[in-house]
């Protein structure tokens, strides 16, 4: 039987080097590998280049690593919601590759499914397809480094030729999900929402490492309700259901409403 579980969230990261690529799931707060993070924050790796779809707050999620100047490099579609990225990356410290949310889904997916790029109309007419965006500004409100443009083609769909834009796929050196439940060959189950970019992010690794909320023994698992076979997956560990969990923005319904 191959056994994938690992120890603790330490002994899963210590081989991630200075300057590796590294995808990691989660949506907002929600399915945040938040023990493997900060075990990578507590082993001083640096240097990284992180595809996510957000960058977490400043004190949680993976704003930790940035608050600690860890981060090189971030591709996301969402940016908000940290005053410390914002911060870094109009002083020219952060560089960053914005990305259309559902184009960052597929080009994950597309990485882990060895497809090496693919056409979409999202970013067609805008500077997503046509270059400009700012990757590095300068430090004194100039652009440093600007997005390149790409390549747009025309194809017929449904009897109308449209424009296509050319993206690339992601694949990363590792990659960091966070699951529900998981077994030790690596059969991962997710929680509803938490389910989010995890399985996208989790196949785009070279390397997958996933911490599960509870491990299980092969075969207790119903393999229907397996959302990412283990085939993705080569490490697995453990860190309980007691594992904190942030809520972004708590709101209350008044009564009546």
């Amino acid at each position: 039987m191959i056994d994938k579980a690992v120890p603790s969230a330490a002994d899963a990261v210590a081989d991630i080097p200075d300057g590796a690529s590294i995808a990691v799931g989660g949506f907002g707060l929600s399915g945040n590998p938040i023990a493997l993070i900060d075990a990578l924050l507590a082993q001083g790796t640096t240097d990284l280049s992180v595809v996510s779809n957000n960058c977490g707050v400043d004190d949680w999620g993976l704003g930790v690593l940035l608050r600690a100047r860890r981060i090189r490099k971030m591709t996301s579609s969402y940016v908000g919601e940290n005053k410390e990225f914002e911060r870094q990356f109009l002083s020219g410290e952060l560089e960053l590759e914005l990305t259309p949310q559902g184009t960052l889904a597929e080009k994950l997916r597309a990485g882990g499914a060895g497809i090496a790029a693919f056409y979409t109309q999202t970013g067609v007419g805008t500077q997503v397809a046509e270059g400009g965006l700012p990757r590095r500004y300068d430090g004194a409100g100039g652009v440093a480094v600007a997005s390149p443009p790409k390549d747009v083609r025309r194809f017929d769909v449904r009897g109308e030729a449209r424009e296509f834009v050319l993206e690339e796929a992601i694949a990363t050196d590792f990659s960091l999900v966070h699951a529900l439940r998981g077994d030790r060959h690596g059969n991962l189950v997710f929680n509803k929402a938490a389910r989010n970019f995890n399985p996208l992010a989790a196949m785009a690794g070279r390397i997958c490492i996933a911490q599960v909320e509870e491990l299980v023994e092969p075969g207790e698992l119903d393999p229907d309700a397996v959302h990412l076979p283990g085939v993705y997956v080569h490490r697995i560990v453990e860190v309980g259901t007691g594992i904190e969990k942030r809520i972004e923005r708590r709101t209350v319904a008044t009564e009546g409403e």
